[in-house]
């Protein structure tokens, strides 16, 4: 790999590093950098998530010593000012989450960005709403710095950038070491639960195996996306829900605090007894979070040492490296987590990786869902097996028939690729289309919906069918303000995409300018993730 990187870093000044998880991509970076700072040049390695520093930060410091700075937004004002100077005055290697491509370099000339495809280098709020991984490429021209972008499951986008020739690719098929990918188990739960083999969100198979894999010494990590207990409190007699008073979703139980949280603004409330509105006791937690499975799984199998990691378990300044400390260590059977802990993390002794609603992933209404979708399932199942021993991977899913879980069962990127890429040409999404989305912000309806109007007429007389909306999202007010989607979808041309920028701008005046209107916020988000 690293012959061909030198090769194709000849043609190109980015290239893509392809490789199955687990075959050594760490280890090829760090002989990169081992190279530049023999030629006393600075580097630039960018995680998409702090929980991911703390295992990369030990590796990296046996080492490099403290050659390595490391930023990111857990640190106090004095540590970032310390970082800043230190970047500035030339520090060796620099590691840090998406905002470390606005530290000042002294002589950058290379940067790493692993798991490029995370969604967590885009920033959604506030501004800048920018793209890490795609800032970082355009922060090497001013450098003249060369790119290396490593994941397993590449962005459709970047993919596509490299079969076409515009970066260059390598790959690693093999994991290193001689271990073997997992083999993945895909339980239909229609089936488990017209069986009645169902014990509250664990299949049969499911339970028996972690069992098995705990017996053995070897430890197990649980998967599902969605934090805390219960996602809904629902009334079995008239259906009402409880809802936060600032958002339109539903509060989420969380049991360890014994209250009902809002996950967009922060608003908690009590946990009522009986229903608001038709006055009924019979009110039924529905769905789960990592909160209920970790209870639940601490009454089918007590006798095992479990622990959590999503964003209620992380907020100490440390608890996070302890967590991921306690795992290595093997203190720890079951760690059962959200997203965090599907990204780069390496322990050699797991032999399961159990995903409990592989749905929750995939039918998300969004154009990215399905590609979420498999990078999601496709990283968690590489955290299993990366010793000697083959690990094993169970999926729980209702649409077992759904294509992705094909593709993960066979490991077959290029398949899904393929797959995917024909979808967003024959609908005009990325790579092929530029995207641009305005979400306009008030708290009355009605002047949103006059505002929205205003400004999507003026957009539409000047680009046309290339406008469209303005669309209620997916959730239609956050904190007290309501919202409204206007897309545009633009072909690749320079020229039309400064056209439009300024028609963006001209678009706002004019609803600002309209007397009642001044008030409207208008976010506009390039490339929305």
């Amino acid at each position: 790999a690293l012959t061909e990187l030198s090769a194709a870093f000849k043609q190109n000044d980015v290239v893509l590093l392809h490789g199955v998880t687990g075959s050594g991509k760490t280890r090829v970076y760090i002989e990169l950098i081992q190279a530049a700072l023999a030629r006393n040049e600075q580097v630039l390695y960018l995680l998409p998530e702090i929980a991911l520093t703390t295992q990369i930060i030990a590796r990296l410091k046996k080492l490099f010593g403290d050659k390595i700075g490391v930023y990111h937004s857990k640190l106090n004002n004095n540590e970032r000012v310390e970082i800043y100077r230190s970047a500035a005055a030339g520090m060796p290697i620099l590691l840090g989450a998406r905002s470390s491509v606005f530290l000042p370099f002294k002589n950058l000339k290379w940067i790493i960005v692993d798991e490029e495809h995370d969604g967590s280098y885009k920033q959604h709020d506030p501004n800048p709403r920018y793209h890490g991984r795609d800032t970082a490429i355009v922060l090497a021209k001013f450098h003249q710095a060369k790119v290396l972008l490593g994941t397993a499951t590449p962005a459709v986008e970047t993919y596509h950038h490299a079969r076409t020739g515009k970066y260059g690719l390598v790959t690693m098929n093999e994991r290193y070491g001689g271990s073997v990918l997992p083999a993945l188990e895909i339980i239909n739960l229609k089936e488990q639960h017209r069986k009645q083999q169902m014990q509250s969100h664990f299949s049969l198979p499911l339970l028996k195996k972690i069992e098995e894999t705990v017996a053995d010494g070897r430890q197990v990590i649980l998967f599902q996306n969605r934090r805390g207990y219960s996602p809904t409190l629902r009334c079995e007699s008239c259906a009402w829900a409880s809802e936060c008073v600032h958002c339109d979703v539903t509060l989420t139980y969380h049991k360890f605090r014994h209250n009902l949280q809002c996950h967009y603004c922060g608003y908690q409330r009590d946990v009522v007894k009986e229903c608001p509105a038709c006055g009924s006791a019979k009110l039924q937690m529905q769905g789960f979070g990592t909160e209920k499975i970790e209870d639940d799984l601490k009454v089918y199998l007590p006798d095992l040492r479990i622990s959590r990691l999503d964003l209620d378990t992380v907020r100490g300044k440390n608890a996070l490296s302890q967590i991921i400390e306690d795992f290595e260590d093997r203190k720890v059977d079951v760690l059962i987590g959200t997203q965090m802990v599907t990204k780069g993390l390496d322990f050699e002794n797991v032999g399961l990786v159990g995903v409990l609603n592989a749905d929750l992933s995939l039918s998300y209404p969004d154009f990215r869902a399905t590609e979420r979708g498999f990078q999601l399932l496709t990283q968690v199942s590489g955290r299993s097996g990366r010793g000697k021993q083959r690990g094993t991977v169970m999926v729980q899913a209702y649409n077992v028939a759904h294509p992705v879980l094909s593709e993960i069962a066979t490991a077959d990127y290029d398949s899904f690729f393929n797959r995917e890429i024909e979808e967003r040409q024959q609908f005009m999404y990325p790579p092929f289309y530029r995207l641009i989305k305005s979400t306009l912000k008030h708290k009355k309806p009605r002047v949103l919906n006059d505002a929205a109007r205003i400004y999507t007429q003026y957009l539409r007389k000047r680009l046309g069918d290339r406008v469209i909306g303005p669309a209620i999202p997916h959730v239609s007010r956050i904190r007290n303000y309501y919202l409204l989607d206007v897309m545009i979808k633009l072909e690749r041309d320079a020229k039309l995409i400064n056209y439009t920028k300024s028609c963006l701008a001209e678009a706002a005046n004019e609803v600002h300018g309209e007397q009642g209107f001044s008030t409207v916020r208008i976010n506009v988000n390039v490339d929305p993730n």
